[in-house]
């Protein structure tokens, strides 16, 4: 099968992810909250920004190679963390760490993942980048710290854009809870997806593994407000303080949009920054990712990471040309996994690379780099 010919983009993938998952599952992965303004305004304002192609410029070959806090990676893509990856697909952690250390690429694991530290560190090669959702309990906090170290993650993101649980509508109408419970209504819709059926019969129900060690089972929820919400705080800066001192490697602060914080980051001695207003799954209001990050990267000479809308190679030059630094993708890795299973991560890093390569050859520039202060907003 040429997968290229048949899934050339990562709508292609997002459609036949659509078609293999139970729809409880969707809405999960593919919501925001609210009105999903905020999820429509990162496309709109990604698309607002262009290039003005070059001509005469000879042939280009590309290097998307990329250095960031300290790593050399092929190219300027991660992937983001995802709670409760593996609901989307089974055995989704093992299957896209594994993936990421083979394209040399980093791999974010959520506090809230179905898979713990111990289990996913050491398929990382290296590049584990471990998410927290900042727990209250100081020892919770530094076993946490403890174990995502001795796994082998190298990088600590704290998350500070989930001061509370956000309302997802969407994930509210389909019936999904937390932890997940297969009810009569979404038992029905298991039937019709065989493949996401077997695959976890045979691994188990999906739950938070990591936090099996610090809480017993709660009950049923709704479908955000999960038993890590129950163990975590909303934290401050003398938390991001406390978690510079006790954490060696390197530290990144995760969910900013306004550049009047970047200095003080900056200060706290975080390594980077990652600007993010989360794929629109948190505040409805909020501004498009790509809007705020010109004055971000004229505040901060931290290296910047960038989420939030992106479609394909082209959205991810657009981020570098306005001050990225690096770009990671959530939805479109599990979307490929979704759609492909294990072969589907390496497929959606080919289709970014030869999109990326194909823009800059278009752009006459051999680095994504190179586009910085070239494009133009309409």
């Amino acid at each position: 099968m040429d997968r290229n010919a048949r899934y050339p983009a990562i709508a292609d993938l997002r459609a036949r992810a659509r078609r293999r998952i139970p729809h409880f599952v969707w809405e999960y992965l593919d919501s925001a909250t609210g009105s999903e303004a905020t999820l429509r305004r990162n496309r709109a304002a990604l698309d607002r920004l262009t290039f003005l192609p070059s001509i005469l410029h000879g042939e280009i070959v590309s290097d998307l190679t990329t250095t960031l806090l300290g790593d050399s990676h092929p190219l300027p893509v991660g992937i983001a963390p995802l709670g409760m990856s593996g609901l989307i697909w089974p055995d989704a952690e093992r299957l896209l760490a594994t993936a990421a250390a083979r394209a040399g690429i980093p791999y974010g694991l959520s506090t809230v993942a179905t898979q713990t530290p111990e289990v996913i560190g050491p398929l990382t090669g290296g590049r584990g980048w471990f998410q927290l959702y900042p727990p209250r309990d100081p020892e919770i906090r530094a076993d946490m710290l403890r174990r995502a170290a001795g796994s082998g993650f190298s990088t600590l993101i704290l998350t500070v854009d989930v001061p509370v649980a956000s309302r997802r509508e969407r994930q509210l109408r389909s019936g999904l809870t937390q932890p997940p419970r297969l009810t009569p209504r979404l038992l029905a819709q298991v039937a019709q997806r065989p493949a996401w059926a077997l695959g976890t019969a045979r691994l188990g129900m999906p739950h938070m593994r990591t936090l099996d060690a610090y809480s017993s089972d709660t009950g049923s929820k709704d479908s955000t407000a999960h038993v890590g919400y129950l163990l975590r705080t909303s934290p401050d800066w003398d938390y991001l303080d406390w978690l510079r001192a006790h954490w060696a490697g390197k530290l990144v602060v995760k969910g900013v949009l306004n550049a009047d914080d970047a200095p003080r980051l900056e200060q706290a001695g975080v390594d980077a920054i990652w600007v993010s207003n989360h794929a629109g799954r948190q505040f409805d209001a909020a501004p498009a990712s790509i809007e705020v990050l010109p004055a971000i990267r004229a505040a901060t000479g931290l290296p910047l990471i960038f989420d939030s809308g992106v479609e394909g190679g082209l959205d991810i030059l657009r981020a570098i040309a306005q001050g990225a630094d690096f770009v990671m993708l959530g939805r479109p890795f599990h979307y490929a996994l979704a759609a492909l299973g294990a072969d589907g991560p390496a497929h959606l890093i080919d289709i970014l690379s030869r999109d990326m390569a194909a823009n800059l050859g278009q752009l006459g520039v051999v680095r994504p780099t190179d586009l910085r202060g070239r494009a133009t907003r309409h």
